[in-house]
This record gives C-alpha cells, structure tokens and sequence, in this order.
C-alpha cells in the first residue's frame, strides 16, 4: 500500500521543469498551506508532549535515575527545549527572512525534529535524551519562525488574527493528545509504542510539507502565462501603463528599473536582463524634481537613497552604485546604514510588551507540565494513563481560539490580552486548595483547569497576531523599514524566544517553588504573576494607550466643532 502512496507523492514533486507543477492551485491555496502549518505545529508539539507522561517512568526504568531525583530531570528535561527555542529562534528568523524559499528551511526543521525523535526513542541515558530534546527546541524554531511567517505571506493581515486561531488549536489540540495519547499508550503498548505513533506523524508531516507549494512560487508560474512584451510597449501599451497605479510596478518580477532625471521630469525604463521590458514615463502627476532635493527609488532597496545630480552636472541618469565607476559625473547612490530588523523591532515598546506578555502565558501554561503529573500521582494515585488525562481541561478550551482571533482582528487585541490574564489570577490562586485525595478534588482541580485554559486561550491568540500587526504598523508609518523582503520571520523568531522562555522559566518555577516551599506557593506566585502581566498588556497592545487617548480626544473636539 505505501508503494502507491509514495508513487503518488513523487510524481507531484517531480515535474517538467518546462510546466506547471501538478495540482498548482490547490497545492498553493490558502487551505492547504494553512492546514500544512497547522499539522507542522501539531506535530511540533505533539512530540513534545508525548513524553511528559512517559519521563517521570521512563527515567528510572531506561536511564536508571534514582526516584528522588526524577522531579529534577523532569524539570530539566522540559527546560532544555525551551533554551534550545529561544536560542535558535532569532537565527532562524534571520536565515528564514533572507531565504529565497519558505519550504526547504520547513524541511530542515523536519529532518531535526526526526533525528531528535529517534534520539529520545533509543536513548538510555541522560546525556543523549538532553542532546534529543536540544535538536527538539530547534526544530521547533525553525517550523514556529518559518511557518507562522509562511502563514502571513500568505493571507496578510486582514485575516491572520483568525488565522492564527487555527493555529493555537493545533498548538492546543497537541498539548491536549500529546500528553493524553502519550500516557495511553505507554500504558497499553509500552515504551516504543509511544514512538511508532510518533514516527507515523512525521511521515504525514513530510509529506505535506513536500508537495505544498509557497504562493510567490505559484505566482511565478502564472506569470509566465503571460506575454512580455520585449521589444518595447506600442503608444496604447505607455498610456495603459501610465494609468497604472504605482503599486502595480514591476511589470515583470525579474524587471530592474532605470531612471533618468531630465529638467523637472523623471523618465523611467525597466529591463529584464539586457532586454527592455518596458519603457514608460509616469503621469503628470509627478512633481518636479528638486535638484538639490533626495528621492528613494520606489523599487529599490529601502535603504538605499538616490542623490540627484547638483546643478550644472552633465549627467541626467541615476545609476546604481555598482555603476558609478562608468562616469564619474553620475550621481551618487548613498547606502544609508540603518539598524538590523531585529534591533528596529526590539526598540519599539509594543512589542517588548507583547514579547513579555507570550513569555508570561507560556510560563503560566507550562509550569504544569512539571508538576501536574505528579500532583495527581501523590495524591489520587494516577498513573501515567490519569497523568495525560488530567491535562484535557487545561487544553480543551483552546477549541474557541478563532472566534478570540476574529474579535482580535476587528477590535484589537488589547481587551483579550489583558482581560484574559486578569480572568486566570483567581483560577491560579485557587488551585491552592487541592490539597488532598478524593473526588470532590478531582472536580476542583477539573474545573479550575478549565477555567484557567480559557483565560490563557483569551491571552494566546491576540499575542499571536500582535506580531503581525506589529510589523505591518511600522512597514506603514515608514514604508521599505524592512526591505523587501519583510521581517515577519524574525519578528516570530522573537516571539518564538518569548514563548521559549517560558516554556524555560515556567517548568524550573514551578519545579523548584513546588520543592522549597510547596503546592500552594507556587499557585500563589503564578497568580501573581498573572495580575501583573494585565498591566503592560493593557498600556500596551495595540500602541500605547496614550496616545489612542489623545486621538479620541481630538476626534471628539474636532466633531464638537
């Protein structure tokens, strides 16, 4: 049967360089590189959360841990993803923004994520189940910078809060299974068993990630549909160009862009290669030109600005700086230094108050990951099997995360982000008081994790399209910030280091405040945590509270008058 399948499989990826692929259009739609990113979070997750049930046993049993140290290497173990995460994400949004293709680094990711998987399978000692959980947390960077990334190429952001709904289900959804099948599992099957299941996600996961194809490809492809006119545009094909808007130059996505400065006109010519593509001079409705004064090409890189000729110069044509050895009369092409994107991004306040915020909801969701299991080991004598159930209310919440998503993408993301962590201080707290066995404290501890995991699925989402919104905010107010190529992978790669902190400081907090001082110190001090995250949440998200303040104020004097 997996013949066939595999047959299947290559003869999409493989194709006559000289046509279309196969299924191009449902290959690239919005549905598909969507449910492709999802599965590749899910399965990202999935893996690492298969093994919280099965650590705490597999530890004594395969690694030969003593009973007493096993809190501490559980601990550990969950921390080390994390820093692995947060070390390896602003490098993999950097390489992910800089790369021509979106899909080979998600195949990288993947070959990381199955060689980690086999390490924590067939490791018997704690030196290579750290090594496998280290490749785990950057695999995991690579599919969380490159898809989410992947995600906003696609669809923009109009849609992306509701998008990334989707998104924090397959997150959800595998830190619900993940756990819960984990412990079944290991029950029912044994060790390797929880493995075999997750090899199989891998081979789905590669391929779907081989046959998707990236939008930017499949445009390509349309494009080429197309005529070019390489010969020069008739009288008819100038004007119709010159009605053009702006927006729609280049006329070819291969087209490089010459200007020439007369008196006060600017004329324009595209080429691709040595060939003309278009010539064209833009509407009257260019004013004219300064000679004193600087202009930035439209299509050039952002950064670099073009000196116009002083007068009584002899040249009228702007060249770039490869070209100014041919006439030492041209004018000069200035490249102005500017920050890195990641340093423009780490100098605004919006999103070092989002950056905090992930980090505090990944602490918050994933200090149970420590201590949970055994909790309900020491007190209701669960074993691994009531381990992985005990998380189903924790997560199952996170079912209503696109309707949060929308909300967030028609009214913002303030009032969720900062309600949601106010929603989860009382539930925090009050886990104090399942101090014993029985099954009046079962439900407790059921509905208190319910409703915890709605506070956080409230806080998750709109922090998710924050990033985005971010970024498109400051490509608005200076257009070309980020060149050409964007920064929306690097932004996710500092969200990734967010999430990935707490996923790092949330285990050890919970872990060590469990040991030192008990269950009802560590509820307390999350749900301190929690109220004091509401603060920057709320001044913060969506700009600076202030300043929105002084708007409506103006807006309103100005309606008076």
């Amino acid at each position: 049967m997996s013949g066939p399948i595999t047959q299947g499989v290559f003869a999409l990826i493989r194709c006559d360089p000289e046509k279309p692929p196969p299924l191009l259009k449902q290959r690239s739609s919005k549905g598909f590189i969507l449910t492709t990113i999802c599965i590749a979070v899910f399965t990202d997750i999935f893996l690492y959360g298969i093994i919280v049930p099965v650590v705490p046993f597999a530890l004594t049993t395969r690694a030969g841990v003593a009973e007493k140290d096993v809190q501490h290497w559980v601990s550990v173990l969950l921390a080390v993803y994390g820093a692995a995460l947060l070390a390896s994400s602003p490098i993999c949004g950097y390489l992910a923004d800089r790369s021509t293709s979106r899909r080979l680094p998600l195949l990288v990711g993947l070959l990381a994520l199955a060689g980690s998987t086999l390490m924590l399978c067939f490791g018997h000692n704690i030196a290579v189940l750290v090594a496998g959980r280290l490749l785990q947390g950057i695999s995991a960077a690579i599919v969380w910078t490159v898809g989410l990334a992947l995600l906003v190429d696609t669809v923009g952001q109009k849609e992306i809060g509701q998008l990334m709904g989707y998104i924090s289900i397959s997150m959800s959804g595998a830190i619900l299974v993940g756990p819960l099948l984990g412990g079944v599992v290991y029950n029912r099957a044994g060790y390797f068993g929880v493995y075999y299941m997750a090899f199989a996600l891998i081979i789905v996961d590669i391929i779907l990630r081989t046959v998707m194809i990236e939008k930017k490809v499949a445009r390509k492809w349309e494009k080429q549909d197309e005529p070019l006119n390489v010969s020069g545009p008739s009288e008819k094909g100038k004007a119709s160009l010159s009605s053009q808007p702006r927006d729609s130059w280049p006329p070819h996505p291969d087209a490089m862009l010459h200007v020439t400065v007369s008196e006060n006109r600017v004329a324009k010519k595209w080429t691709v290669g040595d060939k003309p593509a278009i010539e064209a001079t833009p509407p009257s409705d260019d004013p004219p030109i300064n000679p004193r004064s600087h202009r930035t090409s439209p299509v050039s890189n952002p950064e670099t600005i073009i000196e116009e000729p002083e007068p009584g110069s002899n040249s009228n044509t702007l060249r770039d700086s490869s070209d100014q050895d041919e006439s030492s009369s041209a004018p000069t092409v200035k490249k102005v230094r500017t920050r890195p994107p990641v340093i423009l991004l780490l100098s605004s306040r919006r999103l070092l108050s989002a950056l905090y915020c992930a980090l505090v909801q990944s602490a918050l969701l994933t200090a149970w990951d420590a201590v949970l299991p055994l909790r309900v080991h020491k007190l209701f004598g669960w074993n691994s099997l009531g381990a992985g159930l005990i998380f189903l209310p924790l997560v199952l919440p996170s079912f209503v995360a696109p309707l949060v998503g929308a909300f967030s993408d028609k009214y913002g993301a303030r009032l969720p982000a900062s309600i949601g962590f106010l929603l989860a201080t009382p539930f925090l707290i009050l886990l104090r008081i399942v101090e014993h066995g029985g099954r009046s404290q079962v439900v407790i501890l059921c509905v208190l994790l319910a409703c915890l995991g709605v506070a956080l699925t409230i806080v998750m989402t709109p922090l998710l399209a924050e990033i985005t919104y971010i970024v498109d905010a400051k490509e608005k107010h200076q257009p070309g910030l980020f060149g050409q190529k964007g920064a929306y992978a690097q932004a996710y790669g500092l969200f990734n280091c967010a999430f990935a902190g707490g996923m790092l400081v949330g285990p050890l907090w919970a872990g060590a405040v469990v040991n030192r001082h008990g269950w009802g110190t560590m509820c307390l001090t999350l749900g301190i945590l929690a109220v004091v995250s509401a603060i920057p949440a709320f001044l913060f998200t969506n700009g600076w509270i202030g300043e929105q303040w002084k708007r409506r104020r103006k807006d309103a004097d100005q309606g008076e008058a």
